[in-house]
C-alpha cells in the first residue's frame, strides 16, 4: 500500500527537478529521497521518473501517478483548513465606525460577506459625525478620509477613492481659480478641513456657500436638485 508520506516526497522531485532541491524543501537529506524514491518505484512496480543530465523527469507512468497525487494533495489541504477553521471559530464583539456614506456604499456589501464567513461575530457600523477614539477604545476599527493624529494608533492606507466636482442638471459649470456667482453645497463646519472641501475652496475662492450637510447622499440630493455644486465620491 502506498503511503501518503512517499506520494508527498514523489511531489516534491517532480516539482523540483532534482533529489537535492526536493530535499531541501522538505527537509530531508538527498540520500533519504532517493532511497525512499525507489522503494515506492518497487511497491507500484514501474519507474516514475527518467534521470537525466538535467534532472528528473516523469515517465508516462510517473505522470499519471502526478496527477492522481496532486488530487490527493488538495483533499488533504483542505481538509486541514476545515479543522483548522473549525477549531479556530471567531467569535465576539467587533464595534467600526467611518462616515455614512463610506458605511452604506463600501463597507455594507463587504461586512454582508463577512458576516457569512464569520457567524459568531456581531459587528456593529457606527455612522456618524462622531470621531471614536481608538486609543479610548470607543470602536475596534475606524475608517478616516484624512490621516490620524494620535500617536498610539497602528493605521494603513485601505483604499483610493476618487472625488470629483458635480453640478445639477442645467446648472452652469464654474471657471476653475474664480467661482464667482457659483453656489456651493460642502460638509458641515465641523468637517471644514477635510481635504474635498479645502480643494473647493482653492478651486472655487469667490464661491458662496449654499448649503452644508454632514451626509453625502444629502449633499448629492441638493446637488441633483440644484441648490449648489458639491464634490462627491
Amino acid at each position: 500500500m502506498v503511503e501518503w508520506s512517499d506520494l508527498k516526497l514523489f511531489l516534491a522531485i517532480a516539482r523540483q527537478g532534482t533529489l537535492g532541491a526536493a530535499a531541501r524543501s522538505l527537509g530531508l537529506t538527498q540520500p533519504t529521497m532517493g532511497r525512499r524514491l525507489r522503494a515506492l518505484e518497487i511497491s507500484l512496480g514501474q519507474t516514475l521518473f527518467q534521470r537525466t543530465a538535467d534532472g528528473f523527469v516523469l515517465t508516462d507512468e510517473g505522470a499519471t501517478v502526478f496527477a492522481r497525487a496532486e488530487r490527493m494533495e488538495e483533499e488533504a489541504l483542505g481538509l486541514e483548513r476545515e479543522l483548522a477553521g473549525q477549531n479556530r471559530q471567531l467569535s465576539g464583539f467587533l464595534r467600526l465606525s467611518s462616515s455614512d456614506w463610506f458605511g452604506a456604499h463600501v463597507l455594507s456589501p463587504v461586512l454582508a460577506e463577512f458576516s457569512l464567513s464569520y457567524p459568531n461575530i456581531v459587528v456593529e457600523l457606527l455612522t456618524d459625525s462622531r470621531l471614536l477614539s481608538l486609543s479610548r477604545r470607543e470602536a475596534d476599527v475606524v475608517f478616516r478620509i484624512a490621516p490620524f493624529t494620535e500617536p498610539e494608533v497602528i493605521s494603513r492606507k485601505l483604499l483610493h477613492i476618487d472625488y470629483r466636482l458635480y453640478v445639477g442638471r442645467g446648472g452652469e459649470h464654474p471657471k476653475a481659480g474664480d467661482g464667482t456667482g457659483a453656489r456651493l453645497v460642502t460638509m458641515d463646519e465641523a468637517f471644514g478641513g477635510t481635504p474635498d472641501v479645502a480643494w473647493l475652496t482653492r478651486l472655487l475662492p469667490k464661491a458662496e456657500i449654499a448649503m452644508r450637510s454632514n451626509n453625502r447622499d444629502v449633499q448629492a440630493t441638493l446637488c441633483r436638485n440644484g441648490a449648489g455644486l458639491a464634490v462627491l465620491p
